[in-house]
């Protein structure tokens, strides 16, 4: 990975370093509870038109935007 100008570790490095790190440091249940601590306040500050749009984007991606999913 790149160094910045004063040989220091670059934000992209430190960020890659401190994951692998936690992932070293935690098991598959504490990324499900973040992942389900996260979804809860995901759903308490947004709305279902959120969820719509998100879906939609969604369903382009998986699909190429062509047609629709319900085949």
């Amino acid at each position: 990975m790149a160094k910045n100008n004063n040989n220091k570790m670059s934000r992209e490095e430190a960020g890659q370093k401190g994951g692998n790190k936690t992932a070293r440091n935690h098991d598959q249940e504490f990324y499900e509870e973040i992942g389900q601590k996260g979804g809860k306040a995901t759903s308490r500050n947004h709305d279902q038109d959120f969820y719509e749009e998100i879906g939609r984007k969604g369903g382009k991606r998986s699909n190429g935007g062509h047609g629709s999913n319900n085949s």
